[in-house]
């Protein structure tokens, strides 16, 4: 039976990253919002700590989980994985990082060497060969297109295989770590004309000629991270370098690369659950500095206006936690966790807008200026709600899985 309290062994894990986020992400966060597209080189030796944890399989708190623990290639529990009882693995102890890592600040999560979404992608597809050569690179994930937005389906890059290599050709746009990764993985279709059953993934590392970084985008939020414009002109690479098998299977259709996503979608709902929290937290503190006191024995409607829209706020966070914890532990228990992934990203993406918003509004002036970290979060959130699937089609999947309709049936 799942049980959604932090597991004990994780203990140590969650108390180094919140000790990170505090000490060392917290103390920069403005100066690498204010200093867009500058290095935080603050950060390297933190990553050279948690790739330490993740080599010794204490695991880590960015992007990387273990691909044995992946929903790639999940199945239903059998009787052995039941009499094993419940599995709190690599998936959970990503998710419990991350929630951390982001309550100090989520673009500098995006902005550690590899910890990529990249390197989830790997992890989670990858054969032994390509995690050995691959595993310890940070990796970027390159899927949208100026052509297309959230329908990953429509990905026009192409992929022609030529000799012992693949030629790639296309662009690709709003590539988080695009600049800074050491590669890419990046979607693109063997056959245009076969659709979706096309597409598959590539690693294409830095350097590769006809591999190009275009321009670094200015943003919103996540200031820190880099957010880059790629584009591939006949760019190659090994044929050994496709994530997955390169058949093209109509039946299966897209759900090879999409699986990706099992585990990378609960992990940008982690970071938006880390997010709120520290939205609230500073709100909480806002207010007991205002003399609005907070009393968890009585209802909201008896209380503080202030205090009862806390109280709505906190509820709403739990509801995103708990989400964001399921779908991470059932895949870890390698458990078809699509629905859960997208339910996760869905309810963590509204919430964390919701939330961040609302506590500017009840700090009032100081939400507003940079006197507080909440005008930053409030602008960094709204990203969590669009990359890895918009709300609208977490939404979509959610209602398709629910009612057992296809893609070409619901859209």
């Amino acid at each position: 039976m799942i049980n959604l309290e932090v597991p004990k062994k994780f203990g140590a894990l969650v108390n180094q990253a919140r000790q990170a986020a505090n000490e060392i992400f917290r103390p920069i966060s403005r100066k690498y919002d204010n200093a867009e597209h500058s290095y935080p080189s603050e950060l390297d030796m933190l990553a050279a700590l948690i790739d330490g944890l993740n080599s010794s399989g204490e695991g880590g708190a960015g992007a990387a989980g273990d691909r044995s623990n992946g929903s790639a290639k999940a199945k239903k529990p059998t009787e052995s994985t039941v009499d094993n009882g419940n599995r709190n693995g690599a998936n959970l102890a990503t998710v419990l990082g991350t929630i951390e890592m982001c309550w100090g600040d989520a673009a500098l999560l995006l902005s550690m060497p590899r910890q990529g979404l990249g390197n989830a992608a790997i992890a989670a597809v990858a054969d032994d060969e390509q995690q050995a050569r691959f595993g310890h690179k940070w990796a970027a994930m390159a899927i949208t297109e100026p052509e297309f937005g959230s329908d990953s389906a429509a990905v026009s890059t192409t992929a022609a295989l030529d000799g012992d290599e693949y030629v790639l050709n296309g662009e690709k746009i709003f590539v988080t770590a695009g600049e800074r990764a050491e590669a890419v993985v990046v979607w693109a279709s063997l056959d245009r004309s076969k659709g979706r059953a096309a597409i598959k993934s590539f690693v294409v590392e830095k350097g590769t000629p006809g591999f190009e970084v275009v321009r670094l985008e200015h943003k919103l939020g996540i200031r820190a991270s880099d957010t880059a414009v790629l584009r591939f002109t006949d760019c190659r690479v090994p044929k050994e370098n496709l994530l997955g098998s390169p058949e093209v299977d109509v039946k299966r259709g897209f759900a090879g690369v999409m699986q990706t996503f099992d585990n990378t979608r609960p992990l940008v709902a982690a970071m938006a659950v880390g997010l709120a929290r520290a939205a609230l937290d500073d709100i909480e503190r806002i207010l007991a500095e205002a003399g609005v006191r907070v009393d968890y024995d009585k209802p909201a409607h008896a209380q503080h206006a202030a205090a009862a829209s806390y109280l709505r706020m906190l509820a709403d966070w739990e509801a995103a936690r708990l989400l964001t914890m399921k779908a991470a532990w059932m895949a870890d228990n390698r458990t078809p966790n699509s629905l859960e992934a997208s339910m996760s990203k869905a309810k963590a993406g509204r919430s964390v807008t919701d939330i961040t918003l609302q506590c500017v509004q009840l700090a009032g002036s100081l939400g507003y200026t940079e006197a507080s970290l909440l005008e930053k979060w409030a602008r960094d959130a709204k990203i969590m709600d669009i990359f890895e699937g918009t709300q609208q089609i977490q939404q979509l999947i959610v209602a398709r899985r629910l009612l057992g309709k296809s893609s070409t049936e619901l859209k």
